[in-house]
């Protein structure tokens, strides 16, 4: 049998629109082993053509959609079925588990990665798309993700650094090398739905210098965390409230300031006094008891409209970003009304002085959510130590009252 022709086509959905009856329209020789057909069949209200990649395989025909005429033309059904179908059927591969053969290009593989984040629960995903995309638009959208070389990556960076911004250029390193080793491990993922293959051969983050790690040891004495406190009951300047009480449950409870910011209504049982969240940092569920202070503290607030205890200033439909409330804290400090600290700073805080209450080190550990590394820990203990974490809060509140 010869090429179609768009001509013969339009004939036979005339055909199938009189006589009713389908017709499979076959593209060139290959009767045996395989080769692209257009089904044509009529529908109650019209005539549908679909082009098929078709397989003999083990004595049976296999077939696998490409698309629908006309919205895939003669000429791109040709091209799909050459590019992702003509190689495996002559390699005897069941086309059944063919995708598409077109390797994927820097945007591809960056929100392929943002999407894996995202399904996974990953509260990172937003500003990692945020870095990523700008890293797309100065490598090249459309580019081959595997055409891109260290140097460039390099080059991306090097800006960054040199306005005075170290700790920046090191977050979008880590975006970028993060998004390739995903994109190399996703090659062979059954689990990965994404569809593209990238055909990635090395990492080009994988070899540029990470910056070196300030391991940071500040941390509030009693007096200064009085200071700090007092001047959240009463700034000196206007200020978005919400921000105030989000810092003073931080230095009342220790946990993280990502979880903190994003606290909803969902996540606080005020007759328990218990802040719950379902997924944590290190992926785990996470309950703590809280100090009567920040019992009183949260049961005064009233969250909005859309449930957050400390919405943001800007978008009241989104809670106030971790990075908002370290702005925040900078601005103060550097104006001398405050002691000069930062949010993480204050969890370093709530470690130290509950230790210097009594709180025993495991009881902190646990209430701060810290991954316990050893098997017995990991593997074996079930117990949520709730009743131990509740004598560790209290000793705590009475120490900070």
């Amino acid at each position: 049998m010869g090429s179609l022709t768009d001509g013969a086509i339009r004939r036979s959905i005339k055909d199938v629109e009189l006589t009713g009856k389908q017709k499979s329209l076959a593209d060139g020789e290959g009767r045996g082993v395989g080769r692209l057909v257009l089904v044509v069949r009529p529908m109650p209200k019209r005539v549908l053509a679909e082009w098929m990649a078709q397989q003999w395989r083990d004595g049976k025909r296999i077939k696998a959609k490409l698309g629908d005429y006309p919205s895939m033309s003669l000429a791109a059904a040709r091209e799909v079925f050459k590019r992702d179908f003509a190689d495996a059927i002559q390699k005897g591969r069941s086309i059944k588990i063919v995708t598409d053969a077109r390797p994927g290009t820097v945007a591809d593989l960056f929100e392929a990665y943002v999407a894996s984040l995202k399904e996974a629960g990953k509260p990172s995903w937003k500003e990692t798309e945020k870095g990523l995309n700008k890293v797309a638009d100065t490598l090249g959208r459309n580019r081959l993700a595997r055409e891109i070389e260290p140097d460039e990556v390099t080059e991306v960076l090097r800006p960054i650094f040199e306005r005075g911004a170290p700790a920046m250029a090191d977050h979008v390193r880590c975006y970028i090398r993060a998004a390739y080793s995903w994109g190399m491990k996703s090659e062979h993922d059954y689990r990965n739905t994404s569809p593209r293959r990238f055909r990635l051969v090395y990492n080009p983050a994988a070899g540029i210098p990470t910056e070196p790690k300030v391991v940071g040891s500040r941390w509030l004495d009693e007096d200064e965390f009085v200071q700090l406190w007092r001047w959240l009951e009463c700034p000196d300047v206007p200020v978005h409230p919400p921000y105030l009480r989000a810092v003073q449950i931080l230095m009342l409870t220790g946990q993280r300031v990502e979880e903190i910011a994003r606290l909803h209504k969902d996540q606080w049982d005020s007759r328990e006094r218990i802040l719950d969240w379902s997924k944590t940092k290190n992926s785990k569920p996470h309950a703590v008891p809280v100090p009567s202070l920040a019992a009183e503290l949260l049961d005064s607030i009233k969250p909005n409209e859309h449930g957050w205890f400390f919405p943001s200033a800007k978008d009241p439909s989104k809670p106030v970003s971790h990075g908002t409330l370290y702005a925040f804290m900078w601005r103060q400090r550097d104006r001398g009304v405050i002691p000069v600290v930062t949010n993480r700073d204050l969890r370093r805080t709530w470690k130290t002085l509950s230790g210097k209450a009594g709180v025993p080190k495991e009881i902190r550990d646990r209430i701060q959510n810290h991954a316990l590394q050893d098997v017995s820990s990991k593997s074996y203990d079930r117990w949520n130590y709730m009743p131990e974490k509740r004598a560790g809060m209290a000793r705590w509140d009475k120490f900070a009252r």
